[in-house]
């Protein structure tokens, strides 16, 4: 069975993962004992450096920058999620003075880094009279760079379905607007919706580069909370596993709807992450190269 992120490997595949699954295993275990002997020498392991986070202030303190997190990550995904459909749809069009921006957009902004549009943001902006909240300059590059990702994984929804469907509704009179919006928009998105939550995943970890602009987020809560009480392995330690608990449930999300989709027998879209790591039928449909004899036999 497919995953959401990566093809199946074959038998040969299987076998050097699982050798390299067993050496990952073997260090990572190494690594952690090294590393909890030397915090136990260190005394970062007694209890009266971890009594303070067993009172309500740390951890209200911490949940306020968890809610600047989610709230950052909220925004990004909601104006990526629509900038990218109206990139999906751009990309798809038949007129070429449409797609050929739509196509410009994202093969130039996938490839440049978060960083640098949040920098761009920061010190280009303001020198032009446009100085944003701290939220924003944060928001705004994330949505910018996430929304073309997003526009990837609707063109592979859009182009994962087979040419009948379209050729059935205009055969039933509708007009190709009314074909989109009535067949084809409502299956896509059903197929997506694994591949999105993945990239909401990603969203949240962007949401960190939110120290950069000194906003108030979780990773930037931290800093201040370990700057006053001296305890930065403790403090960084419960902020990596928040940042951990919140990504593995959105992935355990993702792949409870991608193995329900495939009971009901629906093919879930992948993720653009999985380029380059195999090439199934609906990746090869978002690079615009899918066969043709599965065209004609639509």
């Amino acid at each position: 069975m497919t995953s959401v992120l990566f093809d199946d490997p074959g038998p040969r595949a299987r076998r050097r993962i699982r050798i390299a699954t067993v050496v990952a295993v073997l260090a990572g275990l190494v690594l952690v004992v090294l590393a909890v002997r030397q915090f136990a020498i260190n005394g970062e392991l007694s209890a009266e450096r971890w009594a303070p986070y067993g009172s309500w202030p740390m951890w209200r303190y911490l949940l306020g920058g968890l809610g600047g997190t989610a709230l950052a990550a909220v925004l990004a995904i909601a104006i990526a999620v629509a900038a990218g459909l109206v990139l999906a749809f751009g990309r798809i069009s038949r007129h070429a003075v449409v797609r050929a921006p739509a196509r410009a957009y994202v093969e130039v902004v996938r490839v440049v880094p978060l960083l640098l549009l949040i920098y761009f943001a920061m010190f280009a902006l303001p020198r032009y009279g446009l100085d944003l909240p701290l939220l924003w300059k944060l928001v705004l590059p994330i949505a910018v760079s996430r929304a073309a990702q997003f526009a990837e994984i609707f063109r592979s929804g859009f182009r994962s379905l087979e040419a009948g469907q379209g050729e059935a509704a205009a055969a039933l009179g509708m007009r190709p607007s009314q074909s989109m919006r009535y067949v084809i928009f409502p299956q896509a998105i059903r197929r997506v919706v694994p591949a999105l939550i993945s990239q909401a995943a990603g969203v949240v970890k962007d949401t960190s580069l939110g120290i950069v602009v000194s906003y108030a987020e979780l990773l930037q809560s931290g800093k201040v909370l370990a700057g006053y009480n001296r305890l930065l392995i403790q403090t960084y330690l419960i902020i990596a596993l928040l940042y951990f608990a919140i990504n593995y449930a959105l992935s355990r999300l993702a792949r409870a709807i991608d193995a329900r989709q495939r009971l009901a027998g629906i093919e879930p879209v992948s993720s653009p992450a999985r380029r380059g790591l195999g090439r199934t039928r609906s990746a090869a449909a978002t690079s615009g190269d899918e066969p043709r004899r599965d065209r004609v036999r639509a």
